[in-house]
């Protein structure tokens, strides 16, 4: 996949993932009542970054980031500091 943004200093470019749109007992969740999701894969990294990796699934600060849209494909910038932790999967 290339991803059209280079991140400079110590940011990471991820891209979130899809949150659930239904519960665990089967209910649906109506789009405005779903809770903005704070996990994200990342698909590039400055130079910089030392602690993560492209194609790590990370855990970042909710309200930390910047959203870009590039080529109908939506990305956040995170910087290296505002990511609280690594998904093992």
């Amino acid at each position: 996949m290339s991803v059209p943004l280079q991140p400079m200093a110590d940011y990471i470019v991820a891209q979130t993932e899809e949150a659930a749109n239904k519960t665990a007992s089967g209910l649906y969740i109506p789009g405005g009542a779903q809770e903005k999701p704070s996990v994200a894969k990342v698909v590039a990294v400055a130079a910089g970054v030392n602690s993560v990796k492209v194609g790590d699934r990370i855990v970042y600060k909710s309200y930390s980031q910047t959203e870009v849209k590039v080529e109908k494909e939506t990305y956040l910038l995170v910087k290296e500091e505002d990511v609280l932790a690594t998904v093992k999967s």
